[in-house]
């Protein structure tokens, strides 16, 4: 129960510049992200795309992405003073490129800036040509793990034979592994739960968390113990109790059995 809100408000940055990152290897893009980080730049946007998203995407659009890629990075830096955020894009362009990106190109101007992030934005909805259904997850990592849970998402997709979509805002090693599957078919759903859950115990066993924005919902609920321990979730469990005494405020969803 929500009673009050503080919030803070920031002014829209002035000057923005956008760089769109080709990568022939999905393993350099994500240590690419790393590398960016590392150096001291944080950008306002950093996101990755792989070459499943990148596909579907240029199917629905006709964007001109570029189809012989496994990875794709769209940076994104802004700020008020105009010469800055300049050498930052330059700056991110130089370690792109010494870390195997192919290509660098900035964004001309705004018409061009809005077609990436065009992309970017279509990335959901665009899996939809590739399979009848997907299962988006948001697992988070540290960022220096990235590369990892790259390799090992794919290694779950290969495995179980159906196709993991890898996109997200890596900046914040925050990951969208999308699964793809027709749910019709038994099976595959089958294949799924256990895809997802090896999915959510890399993410924990990586140091990190079983969502990074979209909630824990209740495909993730038998995994809280595990990522918050028992004492955590006692803890929340009394809480719920104190505030809800009779249990009438969304029984059953929140905690595990």
């Amino acid at each position: 129960m929500i009673t009050e809100a503080l919030l803070r408000l920031t002014a829209k940055p002035k000057f923005a510049r956008t760089a769109l990152v080709e990568f022939a290897a999905l393993e350099d893009a994500s240590r690419t992200v790393n590398a960016i980080l590392s150096a001291g730049i944080v950008p306002a946007t950093l996101e990755l795309m792989d070459e499943t998203a990148i596909a579907c995407i240029e199917e629905a659009l006709h964007l001109g992405l570029p189809l012989d890629v496994e990875a794709i990075l769209l940076v994104e830096t802004d700020g008020a003073d105009e010469a800055s955020v300049l050498r930052e894009i330059e700056a991110v362009a130089a370690i792109c490129r010494a870390s195997g990106a192919r290509q660098v190109k900035v964004a001309k101007g705004e018409a061009e800036r809005e077609n990436l992030w065009k992309a970017r934005r279509s990335v959901s909805p665009a899996l939809a040509r590739k399979a009848p259904n997907k299962l988006g997850e948001d697992i988070t990592v540290p960022r220096s793990a990235i590369p990892e849970a790259v390799r090992r998402l794919k290694a779950i997709s290969a495995r179980y034979g159906l196709p993991i979509v890898i996109f997200g805002h890596a900046g914040d090693g925050n990951l969208h592994p999308n699964i793809l599957f027709d749910k019709r078919d038994p099976e595959q759903w089958a294949k799924v739960e256990q895809m997802a859950a090896e999915e959510f115990a890399l993410a924990l066993e990586l140091g990190g968390t079983l969502s990074g924005e979209h909630g824990v919902g209740m495909l993730k609920r038998p995994y809280m113990e595990q990522a918050l321990g028992p004492v955590s979730l006692e803890v929340q469990k009394r809480i719920k109790a104190a505030l809800d005494p009779v249990n009438i405020l969304n029984p059953g969803k929140v905690f595990p059995d």
